[in-house]
C-alpha cells in the first residue's frame, strides 16, 4: 500500500473543510425582497440636492424567515444585495433628468440613519438604474416590521411631471437556522 506525503493528507483536510463552511453558509443564506415606490415632483430645484420622503416601508422579513425555516433572534447579518430603480410613470420617461441619487435607511423613528445606495454617475437613456450599495449591517433595520427610507436627488433639468420609481431591494441574510 502506498503512503501519501503528510503535505498532501494536510492540504486535503484543509480543503475539505473550506467546502464543508460553503455548504454550510449556503444553508445559512437567503434573500429578502422589499419594495417601495417614490415620486420626485415636478418643480424642484435644480442642481441642489432635494430630499423625497417614502411612506414607511412594511418589511416582509417575519415571513421570510419563517419560510427560511430561521427566527429574528437568529439573525446574524443583513447587508443590501441589490436596489434597482424603475420608472413607472410617466410613459416613455427616462433618468436624464437626474444628476445623482442616494438613498438613506432609518427605524420607524427616523433615528440612526445610514446611507443604503448611490449612484452619482447616471447613465443616459435608462428606465431603470441599479445602484451602488454599501457594506453596511442592515440588521437593526430589516428586522422589524417596517422602516423608513429617505431619498435626496440632485436634478440636472426641471421635470414637468411627477416621475413614479419602484424600488426593488434585495437583502442577503446570515441566521442560524432552528
Amino acid at each position: 500500500m502506498k503512503k501519501f506525503p503528510k503535505s498532501f493528507l494536510m492540504l486535503f483536510t484543509v480543503a475539505l473543510s473550506v467546502v464543508a463552511c460553503d455548504v454550510v453558509d449556503d444553508l445559512l443564506t437567503f434573500t429578502i425582497s422589499d419594495d417601495t415606490d417614490i415620486e420626485i415632483g415636478s418643480g424642484i430645484p435644480v442642481a441642489t440636492p432635494f430630499d423625497i420622503a417614502t411612506p414607511p416601508v412594511k418589511s416582509n422579513s417575519q415571513s421570510e424567515f419563517e419560510q427560511n425555516d430561521s427566527r429574528v433572534d437568529l439573525v446574524k447579518e443583513i447587508k443590501l444585495k441589490s436596489l434597482k430603480l424603475n420608472i413607472t410613470s410617466p410613459e416613455g420617461q427616462t433618468y436624464n433628468f437626474l444628476k445623482s441619487i442616494r438613498i438613506f435607511i432609518s427605524d420607524t423613528n427616523d433615528e440612526n440613519e445610514i446611507e443604503l445606495a448611490s449612484l452619482d454617475t447616471i447613465p443616459e437613456g435608462v428606465k431603470t438604474l441599479d445602484l451602488e450599495t454599501t457594506n453596511a449591517a442592515l440588521d437593526v433595520y430589516v428586522k422589524g416590521a417596517s422602516y423608513n427610507l429617505r431619498t435626496e436627488v440632485v436634478t440636472k433639468e426641471t421635470l414637468t411631471n411627477t416621475v413614479k420609481i419602484n424600488a426593488a431591494m434585495k437583502y442577503q441574510v446570515t441566521a442560524d437556522p432552528l
